[in-house]
């Protein structure tokens, strides 16, 4: 019995996260996928994403009928036995039979062929007692959400002391499911070509121009080939939006342009600069903002001098992504607790080239997808205490103005905000977690 091809591909994904780094959502989209039919793509997403959302709660179940620890197992057979499980535990559709008997070929095409009885010994045993409730752990506590929702203990303690327990918990529920796809219109008649595909969407909960994918294969639509469409979480549309409008206008780290493209789309007619470090990226870049009047340069903006200054900057520094663990939950099984000052040098560095492009009068919004504040307010804060040209501006002000104007349709700006801070979390706010921190520079 030959292996499906939802399987196959899922677990191929699996192993290039695991063993190569790779992210799991850039594969799901890579052009390799076409060759699966609408059935099996979306099958092979849910396999994929299900698989690394619960990883640990899936070794744990496995190691409850291994005579072997799970860490120790050779990657192909851990990765093949995750994805049986996955389908035992969380997708009652899929015959049990179907799930071992797949994943046992999976493990002997791998090569591992001395490992296929104790696979299929241990499977067979977890698909016996697949309905038998592991033990729970003492609820309120952090391990109690570890376990409960597959999340390093680490991490759940520390968003418990910074937003409490009930937000920690909706944060963790949030990154166990799969979100509609919040979506940007980037031309006159996209929502009507949307429509006429058979694409169902819903308006937007945080901005007034933005909407939510329901239903629909929007990846093979002319829509979205043609880049009428982004698919775009709504609080990074947001980010952009805080940006302001401008007659010039810098982005520090542009790529992939999601948000370089809709600061475009609000200031058609400035001069927008998008500075991205990596040649590859560039080109992508290029290519998705080519219709629009934006320049993009290949480089390192900490290095950079520019011949003039800029209205609008916006510095989206690399971070650790916490923020988005609901579309790339692998990201929770690479991160540690000591990585989290590892990118602060390099975030500070970007904020201070940040402000020496700033123009007097101008506005600046520094941005992560963290949830750590050593990412967050600590960059702004230990940066700002040396350098008196820029003061925060606090973001109610600038909510309160989008309010006005009709773009924000959130309807307590409020419940937004983290001190003067823009904060969105999963599961309390409808998108990923963000920050922003908005500056305006003094008149020199």
């Amino acid at each position: 019995m030959a292996v499906s091809p939802a399987r196959t591909f899922a677990y191929d994904i699996l192993i290039r996260v695991e063993r190569d780094g790779s992210y799991a959502s850039e594969l799901l989209n890579s052009a390799r996928m076409d060759g699966l039919s609408r059935e099996d793509r979306a099958l092979c997403y849910e396999l994929v994403m299900s698989t690394l959302r619960w990883q640990s709660r899936l070794d744990a179940r496995i190691a409850q009928y291994s005579s072997q620890k799970v860490a120790r197992l050779d990657g192909e057979v851990r990765v093949a036995m995750r994805l049986a499980a996955c389908q035992l535990l969380h997708l009652e559709r899929i015959p049990a039979h179907a799930a071992v008997h797949e994943s046992v070929e999976l493990v002997k095409r791998s090569g591992k062929s001395s490992a296929v009885p104790y696979a299929n010994a241990v499977l067979r045993k977890l698909a016996a007692n697949a309905a038998t409730p592991m033990a729970g752990s003492e609820s309120g506590s952090a391990r109690g959400l570890a376990d409960e929702f597959a999340h390093p203990q680490w991490m759940t303690a520390r968003w418990i002391d910074m937003y409490g327990y009930d937000a920690a918990r909706a944060i963790c529920a949030a990154n166990q499911r799969a979100p509609h796809p919040a979506l940007r219109l980037a031309a006159a008649g996209a929502e009507e070509e949307l429509r006429e595909a058979g694409i169902q969407i819903a308006p937007g909960a945080l901005l007034t121009g933005a909407r939510r994918l329901l239903s629909g294969d929007l990846a093979h639509s002319l829509a979205f080939r043609d880049h009428h469409v982004a698919v775009q979480d709504e609080a990074s549309q947001l980010v952009a939006a805080l940006v302001g409008n401008g007659a010039r206008i810098l982005d520090c780290c542009a790529a992939p342009g999601g948000k370089t493209a809709a600061i475009a789309q609000r200031n058609p007619a400035a001069a927008i600069t998008a500075v991205e470090l990596y040649e590859h990226r560039a080109r992508a870049l290029k290519e998705r903002v080519q219709s629009m009047r934006v320049q993009v340069v290949t480089g390192n903006v900490t290095a950079m001098e520019f011949a003039h200054r800029f209205d609008c900057v916006l510095a989206d520094v690399p971070c650790s992504g916490t923020g988005t663990l609901a579309a790339n939950p692998e990201i929770k099984w690479r991160l540690r607790l000591e990585d989290l000052g590892r990118l602060k040098d390099l975030q500070m560095s970007i904020l201070r080239a940040a402000i020496a492009a700033l123009a007097p009068g101008g506005r600046l919004v520094y941005s992560t997808c963290s949830l750590e504040s050593e990412e967050c307010e600590d960059v702004v804060e230990q940066v700002l205490c040396g350098d008196n040209r820029v003061t925060v501006l606090p973001c109610e002000i600038v909510l309160e103005e989008l309010k006005d104007s009709g773009e924000l349709a959130w309807a307590e700006p409020k419940t937004l905000l983290r001190g003067p801070f823009l904060r969105t979390l999963p599961g309390i706010h409808p998108c990923d977690g963000f920050f922003a921190a908005v500056l305006r520079r003094g008149n020199d």
